[in-house]
């Protein structure tokens, strides 16, 4: 556990989690992260990297070091953004439903808000042990282009449980065992890990879609150069 986290436990916060690769982190996730800090009142939100991610096999990652690395430069001057390394102790896949259960032992008592990209949010019923991980979290949606609300409704009623019923006053998902599923309306902003890697590797700016201490260590480190993985 990096960046204080740890400090957190068994006291009774409101906790936004925010998993993900970050090959490397962007502006996009920092900006998502600050958003549902301020829009659903958390405490904090922790960022978890992803040592061996099962739903991209065949993807060559950087080494965790090197993502983690970034991750730690990049959130460093804000107090409300931290690091869990939950998953770096894995054996095989990095499941999230094994992450959050970490996560609630860790914080006990806390309420955990699972922050997640509409776009891979209506790939969840394909995740392992999916249905728990509605037990675990409140779900918090984030918006993505080219996608809207009405496909949130639709998959949790057709591929979740058709007893999911949209609250008119909130906007949110309710269920009668389940958390609830929140919709949030972020900022939309179309940046890619991807994509910066494509920069990087062409020698590219990549000014402006990661941090500066971030655009450093890439450039400093020379990743990503050639289209390969550091």
């Amino acid at each position: 556990m990096g960046n204080g986290a740890g400090a957190e436990k068994g006291m009774k916060r409101r906790l936004g989690i925010l998993g993900g690769t970050f090959d490397p982190v962007h502006l996009g996730h920092l900006r998502a992260a600050e958003e549902a800090i301020d829009l659903l009142d958390l405490d904090r939100v922790l960022f978890v990297p992803s040592a061996d991610p099962p739903h991209k096999p065949g993807c060559e990652l950087s080494a965790f070091e090197h993502r983690l690395r970034i991750l730690q430069l990049s959130i460093s001057k804000n107090p409300r953004f931290g690091i869990s390394e939950i998953e770096r102790g894995f054996a095989g896949k990095s499941y999230t439903v094994n992450s959050l259960r970490g996560l609630n032992e860790e914080f006990p008592g806390s309420e955990l808000f699972f922050l997640i990209g509409l776009d891979a949010f209506l790939e969840v019923d394909t995740w392992y042990k999916f249905r728990e991980i509605f037990h675990l979290a409140r779900m918090v949606i984030l918006r993505r282009p080219g996608f809207g609300e009405a496909d949130v409704e639709d998959y949790l009623t057709r591929r979740i449980s058709a007893d999911f019923r949209m609250d008119p006053e909130t906007g949110s998902f309710i269920h009668p065992e389940m958390f609830t599923v929140y919709y949030l309306r972020n900022t939309r902003l179309d940046i890619s890990s991807t994509r910066i890697r494509k920069l990087a590797a062409q020698g590219r700016s990549i000014r402006y879609l990661v941090p500066p201490e971030a655009e450093s260590y890439i450039l400093d480190g020379e990743l990503y150069r050639g289209g390969g993985r550091n």
